[in-house]
């Protein structure tokens, strides 16, 4: 071999040696930084948050639309039994505008469902005045989950009244708790777009402030409209929100390629189900992970809606906040497992 042919060779294996060097340089450097922006704690989304459960206590019972298994949902019997019956701590929800301006609960945007006759025409709430959806039995559809009986159907007006089977106002959920539980929170979305969701967070604000100052700070509201997300965190700041679809979805994610420190999450509640399906891919979102990220920041994390036994336990023992379910009944019975 000639003598340049052999320096020209080790001139290629220095060159070689020295991009491996600056490869592991390189390497070496992004290691330690995703170690130290996963070491750095995170900073806290808020300093106390009522929807963390205690640190060696099970996680909170929500009910679903009042629990929709036992009762007529949505319906002040729902939410007293849920409360009363079932030792719920969480009362979840849905609110709509009327055409009159007033705020009632409901899941759908109309009444039907639990209200009418197959065959009626649809009653949405947006077309109607306050007046005219009270006028309706929002038990008039429930069967009786033994029997199958729609034991409420030929309830009488004061029946209906008595036994609580009427629309109800914003307020009225809260004024039926507010003396004797204190601690009692509530999850609510605003289904409403627009200018109607924009008086709907209005009516949140003034009502607790003017009437419910206790719970304000009990009540965390959600919303899938960005318009009216961005409207409650610039108009309402002292309300509390969750995250939605967007702010979950970047939350995640974030703790998937571990850059949690670069995200700066606004929202007090984290409320997700078990998994989520993106182009016929499940995405897993119990991990472990998930659930520690979002606590180390001081937000709570709720997963809805888990209507099985195995799932309810599968989530206690991964430390959640909270369990939104249809059936508190059973999620009460699960938990007295735990107790024992």
């Amino acid at each position: 071999m000639s003598a340049k042919k052999a320096v020209a060779m080790h001139a290629r294996a220095k060159r070689k040696k020295n991009k491996s060097k600056i490869f592991l340089g390189i390497l070496a450097i992004l290691v330690v930084f995703f170690v130290v922006i996963n070491l750095i704690p995170p900073s806290k989304v808020m300093e106390s948050n009522p929807f963390i459960k205690g640190e060696n206590d099970l996680p909170m019972i929500a009910a679903h639309r009042g629990g929709s298994v036992s009762n007529p949902e949505n319906t002040l019997m729902a939410f007293k039994a849920a409360v009363n019956e079932y030792g719920v701590e969480i009362c979840e929800t849905d609110l709509w505008m009327t055409s009159d301006r007033h705020l009632v609960y409901s899941h759908d945007s109309s009444i039907n469902r639990m209200a009418c006759p197959e065959d009626a025409e649809t009653v949405t709430i947006a077309e109607h005045t306050l007046q005219e959806l009270k006028s309706y039995n929002m038990g008039y559809n429930f069967a009786d989950p033994e029997t199958g009986e729609y034991i409420y159907r030929n309830a009488t007006e004061a029946q209906q009244q008595e036994l609580g089977l009427k629309i109800l106002e914003f307020h009225e959920l809260l004024e039926a708790f507010y003396d004797t539980n204190k601690d009692l929170l509530f999850i609510v979305e605003i289904k409403d777009g627009g200018e109607a969701g924009f008086e709907a967070a209005n009516i949140i604000d003034k009502t607790l402030t003017e009437r419910f100052p206790d719970y304000k700070n009990n009540i965390v509201i959600g919303t899938f409209h960005p318009e009216i997300e961005e409207n409650l965190k610039a108009e309402h700041p002292s309300l509390m929100i969750g995250a939605s679809t967007s702010g979950a979805a970047k939350f995640i994610f974030s703790q998937i390629a571990r850059v949690n420190l670069f995200v700066n999450p606004d929202f007090a509640c984290l409320q997700i189900p078990m998994e989520y399906t993106i182009a016929s891919y499940d995405f897993d979102l119990t991990w472990q992970t998930f659930i520690d990220r979002a606590h180390q920041r001081n937000i709570a994390v709720q997963y809805w809606t888990i209507n099985d036994a195995d799932d309810m336990r599968f989530l206690i023992e991964r430390n959640v906040d909270a369990i939104m379910t249809d059936d508190p009944q059973l999620m009460k019975q699960v938990l007295e497992e735990y107790k024992k």
